[in-house]
């Protein structure tokens, strides 16, 4: 009987496709879900792609049934989305199939059916933030990051998907707030700018973001007087919520770009503490060596007294053992 009732769905797939019945995929693709029935949300999601093939637009169906079975499905079928060998898994989710598969699965659960390429890696530095250590994993050195948390990292903002939707919670802000009266000093030449732009680049390229940085001789006054403030108001950030606030920005793609993932996020954030101190020669950086500088410096966010819309990092940061500063805007509007 169970079989006799497969292949009644299956009939009944083959008209919702053959009609591009978008809305009918949709409601199989919820009952596929209640069912647990991960085989059938496969079929679904790969005769809805090969449609698209034949000029039926139902991508949407084919992407929504990628998304739950990333999110919700038996290892083995988690897997079979990640496919390292499938070039359009993932293309228009709400987020990175690597990071949702990660929110719900274990990296215990998935190495041992995953092949061991650049996907599997996304996943396990995925795992890694949310709290799992891996040890001597036998995957490529995407992002040559420590497999582990480090004890002066943060609790990460990450993010939370749902069958319909997803949650991208940002760090928190400082309680405390001080005036500051912006100054002039001298701009000087470094690599913070780019790092900055590659953090954020989805919110430039494929959305409505700007970004500036600037580098002084001098401390934080100076950095936000070169960015043209008159009035500023500045709160002090530990420098795990600073590392925080960079990691969320990069693992964004701001109001309209796509979603890079926390994994990426961590790595942008790591890159710009490197650019900080002028590493990036000598990347990778051991992990203590970077944060034993980054508990050198001094973190701030600032705004001008503006209400906060839409994506925005506005963070400064002061070198006191070489006397310079920087200041860092990006926004994004909605």
């Amino acid at each position: 009987m169970a079989a006799d009732l497969s292949a009644v769905n299956d009939d009944d797939l083959d008209a919702l496709i053959h009609r591009a019945d978008l809305d009918g995929l949709v409601r199989m693709i919820d009952d596929r879900c209640s069912s647990r029935d991960w085989a059938g949300l496969l079929r679904l999601r790969d005769r809805a792609r090969h449609a698209v093939e034949t000029g039926r637009q139902l991508w949407p169906a084919a992407t929504l049934a990628e998304y739950r079975l990333a999110l919700l499905s038996a290892p083995e079928f988690v897997a079979a989305v990640l496919d390292e060998t499938d070039g359009l898994s993932g293309r228009f989710t709400i987020g990175p199939l690597t990071e949702v598969a990660a929110q719900n699965h274990s990296w215990e659960e998935l190495s041992p059916l995953l092949d061991h390429g650049p996907r599997a890696a996304f996943v396990a530095h995925e795992r890694v933030l949310r709290g799992e250590s891996i040890e001597g994993p036998d995957l490529p050195a995407i992002l040559e990051l420590p497999y582990d948390l480090q004890p002066w990292e943060p609790e990460y903002a990450l993010a939370t998907y749902g069958v319909a939707s997803a949650e991208f919670p940002a760090p928190k802000l400082p309680d405390d707030w001080v005036d500051i009266e912006p100054q002039t000093s001298e701009l000087l030449d470094d690599d913070v700018e780019f790092a900055i732009r590659q953090l954020i680049e989805p919110w430039v390229s494929s959305s409505n973001g700007r970004a500036e940085v600037v580098c002084v001789d001098g401390d934080v006054s100076a950095a936000l007087g070169a960015l043209g403030l008159r009035r500023a108001r500045v709160g002090r950030l530990e420098p795990a919520d600073a590392l925080a606030w960079l990691a969320w920005a990069g693992a964004s793609g701001g109001a309209h770009g796509r979603r890079r993932g926390a994994a990426s996020g961590r790595f942008g954030a790591w890159w710009t503490l490197a650019a900080l101190g002028d590493f990036l020669d000598d990347w990778p950086i051991p992990p203590a060596e970077l944060g034993a500088f980054a508990q050198e410096l001094h973190w701030y966010r600032w705004d001008a007294y503006e209400p906060v819309v839409g994506w925005t990092l506005q963070l400064a940061i002061e070198d006191p053992a070489e006397g310079t500063a920087w200041a860092i805007t990006a926004q994004d509007a909605v």
